[in-house]
């Protein structure tokens, strides 16, 4: 019987997330599995893996034969790296202490990778909610610019009629007086 590790899918529609199982290679995607081993969600930033790692690796080193996807992600978490240094014990080129402490400092090193990575893209998320608020802040001050000037314009043209109508009154007024004098 070959064994495979693969994801079966689940959730909605244009939503989906997969579990990882361990199947038989007959069986079909989202039919009977051996065992589950996690979850995996790519609709987050990074995609969220949450599997158990000790059973991973159990299956790996009992020949289950990961999917393309499946070995992609194994190897992200760090599970074909330890089957690889576990062969090495087994074939004596290093200790299982010096193997350990191999995995374990590769394993620190890639969650702070994973964590710098969460946190740029929280930092950039918030980079550009600041850039978007400047931008419509500035928005907002040239529309309150454009309307003080209208309303100043509007109040410089109802001024300037008060006195254009003193000028008409007043130069007919001199008219008047000049049409006078010269009778």
């Amino acid at each position: 019987m070959a064994v495979k590790i693969r994801l079966a899918r689940r959730g909605r529609k244009k939503a989906a997330t997969y579990d990882i199982v361990v199947a038989d290679a007959r069986a079909p995607r989202d039919g009977r599995f051996i065992e589950k081993l996690g979850t995996y969600n790519p609709n987050t930033n990074p995609a969220t893996i949450n599997y158990d790692g000790d059973r991973a690796f159990y299956w790996v080193m009992n020949g289950a034969q990961p999917t393309e996807t499946v070995r992609a992600m194994l190897a992200y978490r760090g599970v074909l790296l330890r089957r690889h240094l576990q062969l090495g014990v087994t074939k004596g080129a290093l200790t299982q202490e010096v193997a350990d402490q191999r995995f374990q400092t590769w394993l620190s090193d890639k969650d702070a990778k994973i964590e710098a990575k969460k946190t740029g893209l929280v930092d950039t998320k918030a980079e550009a909610r600041a850039a978007a608020l400047a931008a419509e802040t500035k928005v907002k001050e040239a529309r309150a610019t454009a309307l003080a000037e209208k309303q100043a314009a509007a109040l410089a043209a109802a001024t300037p009629a008060p006195a254009a109508e003193e000028a008409t009154e007043g130069s007919t007024e001199t008219a008047e007086t000049s049409a006078e004098a010269a009778a």
